[in-house]
């Protein structure tokens, strides 16, 4: 049985008279890729910037590893071990690979008593992050000149270097062509399969649906359906969220 690495229990959220989540019970398991699926307004950013240290929930539980926590900053978050890979990709075109994945957490080496970056360590470990993820890439470089993917990838490589227990993946569909939809799903695979727990959040089920093994479905700031992979009828699921966006 795989270990519950995150748990949300009745998580409440409202901005002004606005409820943007309504009792939430969500949960991630080792290993696990979870879709959380819904439309614009549902709640899936809200509930994903609860989790990654954004914003702290009206009320409710968080539970790290079955201990409460409190996640007040995205700095606490990484501590726990959250790393969030965002739908506007948080990389620098003119840098080295190398230097976006230690982007603010650089390998800093001392001459004296002054610190420099060092950044022959950092390609060298960059080169290893590339070769785990399948990644064939320069470490040295320059991003302007990787595709939409390998971007995504590096994003992905600069997780696992600060040792992610939960990965999350917000719309990082969007913008990639079929090919770069299918190298990301297989960075995916490479992560999980190291006991990395995984949201992905997607508005569009179909794009992960040979990759999620549960799907969790937002509407109205509630969860309104949880399947695992397995129990998915397409053609059903399909008329089941369409009937959901009529009647919000």
């Amino acid at each position: 049985m795989s270990k519950n690495i995150l748990s949300l229990e009745n998580i409440e959220k409202s901005f002004g008279k606005v409820r943007s989540l309504r009792g939430v019970d969500f949960k991630v398991d080792q290993g696990e890729v979870v879709g959380l699926v819904g439309e614009n307004g549902a709640g899936k950013s809200t509930l994903i910037k609860i989790i990654s240290g954004l914003f702290p929930p009206d009320r409710g539980r968080i539970l790290w590893e079955g201990r409460e926590v409190s996640i007040g900053s995205v700095k606490k978050a990484r501590e726990l071990g959250i790393e969030t890979v965002h739908q506007h990709r948080l990389t620098v075109d003119t840098l080295e690979v190398s230097d976006n994945i230690f982007l603010g957490r650089e390998i800093k080496k001392s001459f004296g008593p002054f610190k420099f970056i060092d950044r022959a360590a950092q390609r060298r470990r960059a080169a290893e992050l590339m070769e785990e993820l399948g990644l064939d890439q320069n470490p040295g470089r320059l991003v302007s000149r990787c595709s939409g993917a390998e971007k995504q990838g590096l994003e992905v490589a600069r997780a696992l270097q600060f040792n992610a227990r939960l990965l999350i993946l917000d719309e990082s569909t969007v913008g990639l062509n079929i090919e770069g939809i299918k190298q990301l799903r297989r960075f995916t695979n490479k992560v999980t399969s190291g006991g990395v727990g995984c949201i992905f959040i997607t508005h569009d089920f179909r794009y992960i649906l040979d990759l999620a093994h549960r799907f969790v479905f937002m509407s109205q700031g509630r969860i309104v359906a949880e399947l695992p992979n397995k129990d998915i009828d397409v053609k059903k699921l399909e008329e089941f969220i369409i009937n959901i966006n009529l009647q919000s």
